[in-house]
């Protein structure tokens, strides 16, 4: 794989990005991608360890290695036709991955690990830029009808193997314009929406009919869609966000993320929104230090804020993690997004106390610094530090914390679908029967089954799910997991 010393020879060189000044004035994306001998250099690097961790480490299992060989080779079209095998929209995760793989990567032990996220994206956007990403259209129609439900990476995934397995597939959307979270809830900047559309063209092509604005189980009772497809697959997300019940929580400048987000992504569409929550001037604190609150913290900035700040309720992890000890599994370390470095401040170990007004507006946060200690069981317990209570001003507060399950009003509920503990789907993935509900025909995939996570663990569930629905439906499968 790859140049047999390249991994000693080569380094590392990853995508670069315009400067702050300069991509805080648009909703555009701007990574800066390296050119094709650039990034033949890099697929070099991609040593023959025998056994590719990195593998393991993906989600949807990517076939790393062999990709990575074939561009350094200059077989680009052979590298695309590897990576579709595995992965539906690499354009997706090649923008908006956390990238486990190469936190998996046997480079990694002791080096940098291959740009594999870099080398992945450049794969499927030449593939666009050439032309060779097609419809591929069923030779044959079974005549069987599935209904998908929900239309992010694990709806979308789902829906187009079994079109493509030559089942007349319709997927059912609530928001006016497909795409999940990939639409309403990762901004622009981070990923432009005409990647989905080019994907929708496709899967229209390949059979996939798009009902948008249809809230199944709100706007369309359960039993009809029940009624009408041979087949039902739950593919929405966990959206039931995580609360933060203090005093002066009802106060209005107080909003969950995904009221904020969505608002933007919709302007950026060329919509109105009336009463649209603007950061502009604002005093901005975001709640919560994962992917959603680097989001709002982007957002935010080119929204013109006067300032943000960032708590986590967490320590701050280390800078580098300690690699003999966490190799090949996703580390512990301090990660700082792009948007972090836009301007914003961030603090760790910090509870908020409560929150106080004007006239029913907020106008501050009170917060404590915290430490983690050794519970009687040995867990973690969080407690206050003392005399460390502090007050800053916050004009508008963005819930950033996760989700905790799906909503269970509607779909969820009218369906009677057993649930796990966690108030998720429930739905095995091992055995016979793989993804099935406890509802006869009825299946799920995605973060509705298994919690708030990844887009690689959505497509993984989504393609999974499609092999389980097809094998339902015709005794048996030839579509990969």
């Amino acid at each position: 794989m790859g140049k047999i010393t390249g991994f000693m020879e080569i380094a590392r060189k990853d995508r670069g990005y315009e400067p702050v000044a300069e991509r805080i004035k648009v909703y555009r994306e701007f990574v800066r991608p390296l050119g094709d001998a650039e990034m033949s250099q890099q697929g070099a690097r991609c040593m023959d360890c025998g056994i590719p961790f990195c593998q393991t480490g993906c989600p949807v299992n990517n076939v790393i290695p062999d990709w990575n060989d074939l561009v350094y080779k200059g077989q680009w079209k052979a590298a695309l036709e590897v990576l579709h095998s595995t992965n539906n929209f690499p354009e997706f995760t090649g923008r908006v991955c956390p990238a486990p793989c190469e936190a998996a990567c046997t480079l990694n032990i002791n080096s940098d690990p291959v740009a594999i996220k870099s080398i992945e994206q450049a794969i499927v956007d030449k593939g666009w830029i050439e032309g060779w990403i097609q419809p591929e259209v069923p030779e044959r129609k079974t005549g069987k009808m599935v209904a998908v439900v929900g239309s992010g990476p694990a709806g979308l995934a789902c829906a187009q193997q079994l079109a493509r397995a030559g089942h007349a597939v319709t997927l059912f959307e609530k928001n006016d314009r497909v795409g999940g979270l990939l639409r309403y809830g990762i901004p622009d900047f981070k990923m432009e929406k005409h990647h989905i559309d080019r994907r929708m063209a496709q899967m229209q092509a390949e059979g996939v009919t798009f009902r948008t604005g249809v809230n199944v189980g709100v706007t369309v009772p359960v039993r009809q869609i029940l009624a009408d497809f041979d087949a039902v697959v739950l593919a929405g997300g966990s959206e039931k966000p995580r609360d933060l019940p203090v005093p002066g929580r009802e106060l209005s400048g107080i909003h969950y993320a995904m009221e904020f987000l969505p608002q933007q992504n919709r302007v950026v569409a060329g919509d109105k929104v009336a009463g649209q929550l603007l950061a502009k001037g604002k005093h901005v604190v975001v709640i919560g230090g994962g992917d959603t609150g680097s989001d709002c913290i982007g957002t935010s900035i080119r929204q013109g804020a006067k300032s943000v700040v960032n708590f986590e309720l967490l320590p701050k992890p280390p800078e580098q993690e300690d690699k003999p000890l966490t190799w090949p599994y996703w580390p512990l370390k301090l990660r700082t997004s792009t948007s972090h470095d836009e301007g914003a401040e961030r603090d760790f170990a910090v509870a908020t106390k409560r929150f106080e007004g004007k006239d029913g507006k907020v106008t501050s946060l009170t917060a404590c610094r915290v430490e983690w200690v050794k519970d009687d069981k040995g867990g973690m317990a969080m407690k206050e530090v003392p005399n460390s209570e502090f007050t800053l001003p916050a004009d508008l507060v963005l819930l950033a914390m996760g989700y905790v399950h799906p909503v269970h009003e509607g779909l969820v509920a009218d369906l009677g679908v057993e649930k796990d503990a966690r108030g998720n789907v429930k739905a095995t993935t091992d055995g016979k029967g793989c993804y099935a509900t406890s509802v006869p025909k009825v299946f799920a995939a995605g973060d509705m089954r298994r919690g708030q996570s990844l887009v690689v663990w959505a497509i993984r569930e989504g393609r999974q799910c499609a092999r389980e629905v097809d094998a339902f439906l015709m005794g048996s499968s030839d579509l990969p997991r």
